[in-house]
Order: structure tokens, then sequence, then C-alpha cells
């Protein structure tokens, strides 16, 4: 089950976190994958790790760089198969505290970004009347969370543009669907609990969000992409699907 030998994928944001356990299942499952980010280090880092992988840049601001990306993609290996919109920033504050420079910065990743790249594969996968497009959105993409104004709305977009490929794409052979994960122990978070006064009090607030008690994985997360992304998924679109340790129960 679950096995992607022959596949062609892509990840973005996959030099780090849950982007770079989502490139290395893959490629365990048989994929062949590009990792891409903006981060070359890392990312050649992560595609030699990974063994049947090559590092790809794309800076996702940049609509031009997203066609790019794609076109060598598709010069090189003649189809993608998987696209996984992985790649997000973030930003922490109510809208009183959130700028329009904030709100830009995040729609021009999360939102433009996905936009752009998908929008640049979507017609090689029509005309082959198959493609799988996983996006990465966020528990603030189902319900609300205090002081993330802007991140939420970008993630509420993520769902929302999810389900509408999956619904105008159907019968033209492509599957969309979005991830909803809850906190995710990440290099990113760690960074972030270090900055707190009592990163130990931090760290265990952040755990207790979720129902289970602790933060979830990126290998937990990555675990649902590649279900999604296999053809075990094929009678699944347009979903959200919630990994979150019960973050949303009763909310």
């Amino acid at each position: 089950m679950f096995d992607l030998t022959g596949k062609i994928a892509l990840v973005t944001g996959a030099a780090s976190g849950i982007g770079e356990a989502i490139a290395k299942t893959l490629a365990a499952a048989g994929a062949f994958v590009y990792v891409a980010d903006v981060d070359e280090a890392n990312g050649a880092r992560v595609a030699n790790e990974a063994g049947n992988a090559a590092f790809i840049k794309v800076d996702l601001a940049a609509r031009a760089d997203c066609e790019r990306a794609a076109a060598a993609v598709l010069e090189e290996k003649g189809r993608l198969d998987i696209l996984v919109n992985n790649a997000g920033i973030g930003h922490v504050g109510t809208l009183l505290e959130t700028a329009e420079e904030d709100l830009d910065r995040l729609y021009a990743v999360n939102v433009r970004g996905m936009f752009s790249l998908t929008k640049a594969f979507l017609p090689s996968m029509i005309a082959r009347k198959y493609g799988v497009i996983v996006n990465t959105a966020s528990i603030g993409g189902v319900i609300a969370i205090r002081d993330r104004l802007a991140y939420c709305t970008t993630k509420f977009a993520v769902v929302g543009f999810t389900k509408c490929v999956a619904l105008d794409h159907a019968l033209d052979g492509i599957r969309a669907n979005a991830i909803c994960p809850g906190r995710v122990e990440t290099p990113f978070v760690k960074k972030r609990l270090s900055e707190y006064a009592d990163p130990a009090k931090a760290y265990a607030e952040m755990s207790a969000t979720q129902a289970v008690g602790r933060m979830g994985t990126p290998d937990e997360i990555a675990a649902s992409v590649l279900y999604l992304a296999s053809d075990e998924a094929a009678f699944v679109t347009g979903t959200a699907f919630e990994i979150d340790g019960g973050f949303a129960v009763g909310k």
C-alpha cells in the first residue's frame, strides 16, 4: 500500500521541518522528489539524504520563478504527478497589531505562491488526466486562533482554494486536498520556544493545546500526505484533513 514507485513529486518548503519529512517520506515510498525551497544549502542536504531526489530553487513570492521551476521540471521529467504546496510563513498579532505589509507578506507565499505554482503545473496534469495536489493549510484554516489574524486569513484561503480546485477539476482526473496540522514540533517552533523567558513553560503550554497533550511530529504529518498522494486515496478530494491531536475538538 501507498506505493509511489515511478511517480514524480515536488514539495515546496522542503528544506526543513514538515516539508523535509514529506519529501523524505515520498521518496522512501518510491517517488522521485523535487525538494523545492529558497534555502539552497538545506534543500540540497534534504535531497541528498532523501536519495531519490533533486533540489530545485523556487521563490514562491515571484510568479515568474514558479513558472520557471514548473517549466524545468516538465522539460526534465515530462510530467508532475504529485504537487505538495507545503511552504508557508507566519505572523503573530491581532488585526490592530497587523500591518498591511504583514498581510501582504504572508499572502505572497501562503496563497499567491500556491496559486502560481499550481497554475503552472495544472494544464499538464489535465492533459494527462492525472494529478494529485496536497496543500498544507493549518488547523488555523478551519478554526480561528487567537493572535494569528494574518496567518489564519491566509490558511482559510488555502482551504478554500483547495476545495475550488477539487470541484472544478474532479472530472479532469485531478484530486486536491488540504492538510490542517495542529502544533508540530519543528525546528522553527523550537527556535521560537527558545525566545521565551521560560521555554519549558511555553513548551508545556503549546503541548497542552492539543487534546492528546503533546505536539505532533513532522513524520506524523508526512504520513497523511503519503496517504493522500497515493492511489489508495483515489476517492478522496476536496477535504480539509485535520491532523491536530484534538486541537479543534470542542471548538
